[in-house]
């Protein structure tokens, strides 16, 4: 044993000694390259004292790096993220400096702005020989592993091991959906996850349907608190308060969270030991890195941004993280140039601010969650929630099925691949889950092919003016005979004047776009208002949205009826007799159950407008600047995926269905129950019992059983 603990020590302080040497000769390498950074004296040095005072600053400024940067970046915790970011050279260099200014006789010499490039390549370069030296070394990276476990655990005084129950890890790929992720594996561009399901499969994978809404707001607030109750969309107009709800945040995050938690009693699928990690809400978890809903809470330990520290801890991490930011902007706006070299179609806007938001989509963040999840192994937490959200970024706007998303996947089968390495040196054994909360349907947007807004198109309706680009448009020449006539039909409608249904100044009708998914409501009328009032106040309105090509259906309320589904050629379907035909067809089984379902929502819009949906293509048009879009009904976005170990429970019987992200939720918290005794639901009221035991009958006979 003695001669073991000698052997580990030499080969530490070898890597060491090699790291010092590779540092210093990268100092005496740039020193004779950069005119303005020197290691000698004005009158000169030799070449041995030249060396000695690079092995001085490289000593020097790996101590500091090592002792100083965790505390510099835990005092700028309350520093908005992408400004850390972009403060992490500045901090490298200004280390450098100091370390130049410890070398004795004054020898190291650099104005500012060289010295952050010197700390770039001196963290780089350290970086990567530390890594290369490990290579091949499983004792000395588990070594490291444990660690890090160790220190964690003695920080927060925690036991790791559990009594060896298994924990459980949930990686949610957002936006991939099912078919998008089969195809990504026959591809060879998933190796990792295509291994799960090889010829000697370790996991099984499961189509779920989404919801009507089929948006991460709606998905994930029904996994992790187990309702989507009263999610009409991404965002909407609610009148009873007079606010606007969108669902990315901070303020609504929070309250959609309340909401859940008081409708189930139910804290979340996360309540006991558990992890939230670069999700929109906590899931009841404890430990919380990246969480929209607390984003806006007071106290440093509070924010989502302290989540940062674990990564920007290690100055290598955080120059390396930097620059393939950087990369990454690069890289997108050489895609977005040939894109528009070639021509492509259909093609959004890719320029402004969007490259810093999709590399802080798919560098930053990825970076940050995923070692933040791997910290949370290594700690022995009972079960870990993380949203990957590169993939769902980069498809809105380069496409679901494009070569940019498709690198974007390759990249995240990187990081699960990692995060199960990580997971063979955790305290307990990790059963790692791959989900998705929703897909995405290509197609070019509803402006792109129609030449206007959908809401030019209800301001039409309205006999409301409209902007002099819509009054312009070529939409009569672009769709189909009948969506000319409609369009052009009610651009030129006049609106009766006066009488009570004339609509008070500022109290015109909010268009709310989520994806193929619109919401129109008249805020100056209280409640929902109904199909009688709105052809009484906007005659041609509910004619020209129905019969427009770029429309599916709509949902309204009827005063006769119930609530209705309007199609083209004056379709009109009570939702009580609603079937997946007429003007749903095309749309896939349960679409007519999630209508009915979203229509007993409270804050369900006047005038709910999914679009056309192309079943041969299976393309939509969002109402937004998205080319892969998600929100509404048809084709990949209501199809995400589950992809469980084997060790689990099938998520339904043979030849079920799973339908909603509520289901989902439940089928996850029986697998938490299956692995460590009850997690879900902890004060749990009775009805909320009751519609556990009605929709899972496999759960609760599980709760029935262990009773």
């Amino acid at each position: 044993m003695l001669q073991g603990r000698w052997r580990t020590t030499g080969r530490a302080l070898l890597r060491v000694i090699v790291v010092w040497a590779v540092s210093t000769l990268t100092l005496l390498v740039l020193a004779g390259i950069l005119p303005e950074f020197q290691l000698q004296s004005d009158d000169g040095d030799s070449a041995t004292r030249t060396a000695v005072t690079a092995g001085w600053g490289a000593g020097a400024f790996g101590l500091l790096s090592a002792l100083v940067w965790p505390l510099l970046v835990r005092a700028l915790l309350l520093v908005p993220a992408l400004i850390l970011g972009m403060l992490v050279f500045f901090l490298n260099g200004s280390l450098l400096l100091i370390a130049l200014w410890l070398i004795p006789d004054g020898r190291g010499v650099a104005n500012p702005e060289t010295a952050v490039v010197v700390a770039a390549v001196m963290s780089a370069v350290a970086s990567a020989t530390s890594t290369a030296l490990a290579v091949g070394d499983d004792d000395a990276y588990r070594r490291r592993l444990s660690r890090l476990a160790d220190r964690r655990r003695r920080r927060t005084g925690e036991d790791g091991g559990h009594g060896g129950l298994p924990g459980t890890v949930f990686l949610q790929l957002d936006g991939v959906g099912h078919q998008v992720l089969l195809d990504a594996v026959a591809g060879g561009l998933m190796p990792n996850v295509a291994g799960w399901l090889g010829e000697r499969p370790t996991h099984r994978l499961t189509a779920w349907r989404t919801d009507w809404s089929s948006q991460t707001g709606a998905s994930q607030l029904g996994i992790l608190h187990g309702t989507n109750h009263d999610v009409p969309a991404f965002r909407w107009y609610e009148k009873d308060t007079g606010r606007i709800m969108v669902s990315n945040r901070p303020a609504s995050a929070a309250e959609l969270q309340r909401r859940a938690i008081e409708y189930t009693g139910d804290g979340g699928l996360l309540t006991l030991d558990g992890a939230s990690r670069g999700n929109l809400f906590s899931g009841g978890a404890d430990q919380l890195a990246l969480v929209l809903s607390i984003a806006a809470r007071r106290g440093r330990a509070n924010r989502s941004r302290a989540g940062y520290f674990a990564y920007f801890s290690d100055p290598a991490n955080a120059v390396r993280t930097v620059v393939s930011f950087v990369a990454d902007v690069a890289r997108e706006i050489g895609q977005s140039t040939r894109a528009r070299m070639r021509d492509d179609r259909p093609r959004v806007s890719r320029g402004g601010l969007y490259p810093l938001i999709r590399a802080f989509a798919t560098v930053v963040e990825r970076d940050v969650v995923v070692a933040a999840v791997m910290g949370d192994m290594l700690a022995g937490r009972t079960a870990v929630y993380a949203d990957l959200v590169a993939y769902d970024e980069v498809a809105h706007h380069s496409g679901p099925h494009s070569r940019d998303a498709a690198r974007v996947l390759e990249r995240l089968d990187r990081s699960v691949g990692l995060i199960a390495r990580a997971a063979e040196h955790a305290p307990r054994t990790y059963r790692i889950v791959l989900l998705s909360d929703h897909g995405q349907s290509p197609g070019e947007t509803f402006e792109g092919v129609y030449g206007l807004t959908l809401r030019d198109l209800v301001r039409a309706g309205c006999g409301l003016p409209v902007s002099r680009k819509a009054e312009r448009t070529k939409s009569g020449a672009e769709a189909r005979d009948a969506g000319r006539h409609a369009v052009r039909g009610a651009l030129h409608r006049p609106e009766r004047e006066g009488g009570e249904d004339t609509p008070a100044r500022g109290r015109e009708p909010i268009v709310l776009a989520s994806g193929n998914l619109a919401l129109i409501s008249f805020p100056d009328v209280p409640g929902r208002m109904s199909r009688e009032w709105i052809d009484r106040r906007h005659p041609a309105l509910l004619r020209t949205l129905a019969n427009h090509p770029g429309i599916g259906f709509l949902l309204v309320r009827s005063e006769r009826h119930g609530s209705v589904v309007l199609g083209p050629d004056g379709a009109e379907v009570p939702l009580a007799e609603l079937r997946d035909d007429g003007p749903l067809a095309g749309l896939g089984p349960g679409a007519a159950d999630a209508v009915r379902r979203t229509d007993t929502f409270p804050h369900v819009a006047d005038i709910m407008v999914n679009s056309m949906y192309d079943p041969a293509t299976g393309r939509v048009h969002a109402f937004e600047e998205q080319i892969g879009s998600h929100g509404g009904l048809g084709g990949e976005q209501s199809r995400a995926f589950l992809l469980s170990p084997l060790v689990l429970s099938a998520p339904v019987p043979d030849g079920g269905e799973l339908v909603g992200a509520e289901q989902v939720h439940r089928v996850l918290g029986r697998w938490l129950r299956e692995g460590s005794g009850p997690q879900v639901p902890l004060g749990q009221t009775i009805a909320a019992r009751q519609r556990q035991a009605e929709d899972d009958p496999v759960a609760a006979g599980d709760e029935m059983r262990s009773a």
